[in-house]
């Protein structure tokens, strides 16, 4: 097998798998429409996208329609709910891991070296995934209170979790392409330089849209408070967490080195934007806590409230468990990638641990200006 690979290419059996793979989820969608589109597909991929870009609760197929649980006929066909299951993990992660080996291949072929630079660079673009998700919530608060959306379906379902990911993941491509260009054509000095530019303009850009969303759409408001408390909450958990690894247990930092601060600091601005936004959103003026969407984090939260009595519950809160397991996956993420991952290969590596930095800051982000903009 392994002959096999090396005589036909691994570039080649890769865009063959994905070719194949593409060709059989859209030919079984064909031919068994019910069975593959609406009961796989529909029910727990796209259904959930059409629920959040309208802001409903529940989403349910009815006869080719999409229609909203509480409008749905007598004998209604599959539901879907926004927000993320099982089964839809086990979809998008393999797909991701697959967008990795095929990355890698490409900064192979472009002969990308610098790839701490790299990594640094495509900080900004993290950050702008969680902004450019915020468009979207803008966009369904739009219809919630106009009936209008300024971005329609399926457009907008682009910018909607997670298939915003893949969204963001194509325009760093072609940032990091483009850079890459620049430099071998001797415009810049570095491929680095011109990528944390155009990463940096992009989340400038969707900000300014936010701030001017809720400066004139009376379904927007700003609260400053928000995100003054998760970055200071975040940076403070980081730094506590950094000293100790430092003073405690400083080989677990031989390999990421400076990237390990990045990467504890993501996932502590998820953490710290879960409690703030499920637990003290209200205190902070919003008109209502946040509701939890992804499973693992509804799941952490509903069982410290089963656990712990009610009236601490009532005085803590139920979610803070979850920054506990967001920052202590973060220093086992760090612990794995030791000096030995970055030697044998780097590339992989480097990918690996953006693909972690933008799990835990997207979600983070998004969550932090969502409840910033009061959409």
């Amino acid at each position: 097998m392994d002959d096999f690979i090396d005589r036909i290419g691994p570039e080649r059996v890769w865009a063959a798998t994905v070719a194949s793979l593409v060709a059989v989820v859209v030919l079984g969608a064909v031919l068994f429409p019910q069975r593959v589109y609406v009961d796989i597909i529909w029910q727990y991929f796209w259904g959930p996208v059409v629920a959040d870009a309208h802001s409903w609760n529940c989403v349910t197929w009815a006869d080719g329609q999409q229609v909203p649980c509480g409008q749905a006929p007598a004998d209604p066909g599959p539901t879907a709910e926004p927000g993320y299951t099982f089964v839809s993990y086990s979809g998008y992660i393999p797909t991701l891991v697959l967008l990795l080996v095929g990355v890698v291949f490409l900064i192979r072929r472009l002969e990308i070296d610098r790839y701490r630079a790299g990594f640094f660079a495509l900080f900004p673009f993290m950050l702008f995934g969680g902004a450019l998700r915020v468009v979207e919530d803008a966009n369904a608060a739009s219809f919630e209170a106009t009936g209008e959306m300024a971005i329609q379906l399926p457009w907008s379902g682009f910018i909607i979790s997670p298939l915003i990911y893949f969204t963001v993941f194509f325009i760093a491509l072609i940032a990091v392409v483009s850079s890459v260009w620049l430099e071998r054509n001797d415009y810049v000095t570095g491929y680095e330089y011109p990528l944390a530019g155009i990463g940096t303009a992009l989340l400038t850009i969707a900000i300014v849209y936010l701030a001017y969303i809720a400066a004139t759409e009376p379904y927007a408001e700003f609260h400053p408070l928000i995100p003054l408390v998760i970055l200071v909450g975040a940076t403070l958990t980081t730094m506590i967490t950094w000293v100790g690894i430092e003073r405690y247990a400083p080989e677990l930092n031989r390999g990421t080195r400076n990237m390990g601060i990045i990467v504890i600091w993501a996932h502590a601005v998820d953490g710290v934007a879960n409690v703030v936004g499920l637990d003290w959103a209200t205190s902070l003026g919003l008109p209502a806590n946040l509701v939890p969407k992804h499973p693992i984090n509804r799941a952490i939260a509903n069982t410290t409230a089963d656990v712990l009595p009610a009236d601490i519950v009532s005085t803590i809160g139920s979610a803070w468990p979850f920054l506990l397991v967001k920052v202590a996956a973060a220093i086992f993420i760090i612990w794995i990638f030791d000096d030995t991952v970055f030697e044998e290969n780097p590339r992989y590596a480097i990918l690996l641990m953006i693909t972690v930095v933008a799990v835990g800051l997207g979600p983070g982000t998004r969550d932090m200006l969502r409840a910033t903009f009061g959409v």
